[in-house]
């Protein structure tokens, strides 16, 4: 059996507090943290790589966690003895194996991801097209709370040294106008804001919106949950329009591009099946030169190191921002080097994703397979 044959894996889970308490969107949601799963695929020589996938809730993608561990558990034992280097040939083994649930397939291919690094001494930015620059820019999101404290909240993290902010928005029209409103007027005329209705409103709630809201600087973030929807609005408005929760893939994508109905994405791992899908993603985009962002639903060390390396090797003037979800949580699944300052993140070094991950402190695995 090759070296490089998939010989162990084993998945274990974390819960992950958020270090500012409970994250509110529209609708009434919320999740007080990231119920998030850690996959390590060993290969027969004794290398492991890691990956990582956290849902928000229940709520934000059709995705949750105890579904996720039991598709991966199914997954798991079908993969033994597989050439780990073949990722590409992975992933659709796993899709003949496993219909759908690409949040269940995200963890595993980020783990071969940071294997294939390690076993060739590369980082993950130089394996997916080569790291342009140093440093990523970050944005913070506001959960929805009164305007006030939604400014408050503004206040602290441009404070802390973030110089873009995503206000979350989505419920009643009058009361997401005031909170825009009042985090534009707390924050630096240079802050970057983008506004997020979370596919929440209606067409009329948007063109509402819109229309007493043209006179502030800002970049709206999927208002609508159907793509006609967005289409609609897209005709209706010159205001920079970026889709999230309706990309899901390469499919979606290319529609809204010959229809003309974005001007940058935002690509979620786990959303779109791991780095493998979400790089196809960001290739189609930088041929239509499309501000992309790239990032997930959660966790902490080993999934920022994995969307901020994909990130990091897309083209520097499309890139848009990312999240340090690691700072988002009390608890860390990882040592690694992030550098922040200024609003800017540098990556940990070394190859793969940078990181030195302690299975130990994730105690017992909830499952284990090997050959």
């Amino acid at each position: 059996m090759s070296g490089a044959a998939i010989s162990c894996i084993r998945i274990f889970r974390q819960w992950q507090p958020f270090r500012d308490g409970t994250y509110r969107c529209s609708g009434g949601r919320s999740a007080e943290g990231f119920d998030s799963t850690i996959v390590e695929i060993t290969s027969r020589d004794g290398i492991s790589g890691y990956g990582e996938m956290a849902p928000l809730g229940s709520f934000y993608d059709p995705a949750f966690a105890s579904g996720a561990r039991e598709a991966m558990k199914e997954l798991a034992p079908q993969l033994l003895g597989c050439a780990a280097s073949g990722i590409e040939a992975l992933n659709r083994r796993m899709d003949l194996l496993l219909k759908g649930h690409p949040y269940a397939k995200s963890a595993i291919d980020m783990a071969l991801w940071d294997l294939a690094g390690k076993r060739s001494g590369l980082s993950l930015a130089t394996l997916s097209g080569g790291a342009e620059g140093e440093s990523l820019a970050l944005y913070r999101s506001i959960a929805q709370q009164a305007p006030d404290a939604m400014a408050a909240r503004a206040v602290k993290y441009i404070a802390e040294g973030y110089r873009r902010l995503q206000v979350k928005v989505g419920l009643d029209v009058n009361e997401d106008i005031a909170r825009l409103e009042a985090v534009r007027a707390s924050v630096p005329a240079d802050t970057v804001l983008f506004c997020d209705a979370n596919a929440s409103w209606s067409t009329a709630e948007t063109r509402r919106f819109l229309m007493a809201t043209r006179n502030l600087d800002y970049t709206l973030e999927q208002p609508c949950a159907s793509y006609e929807e967005n289409l609609a609005i897209r005709r209706a408005t010159d205001r920079p329009l970026v889709l999230d929760e309706s990309i899901d893939g390469a499919d979606v994508l290319i529609r809204a591009i010959s229809d003309g109905l974005v001007d940058g994405i935002t690509i979620k791992l786990a959303r779109v099946g791991g780095l493998t899908r979400a790089k196809l993603l960001r290739d189609i985009a930088i041929t239509k030169n499309l501000k992309v962002t790239i990032e997930d639903t959660g966790g902490a060390q080993i999934d920022t190191a994995a969307y901020s390396g994909l990130l990091l090797s897309t083209p520097e003037h499309l890139r848009q921002h990312t999240v340090d979800f690691h700072n988002w949580v009390t608890v860390s699944n990882a040592r690694g080097a992030f550098a922040i300052a200024d609003g800017m993140m540098a990556l940990p070094g070394g190859p793969g994703l940078g990181l030195a991950v302690d299975p130990d402190v994730f105690g017992e695995p909830l499952f284990a397979c090997g050959i």
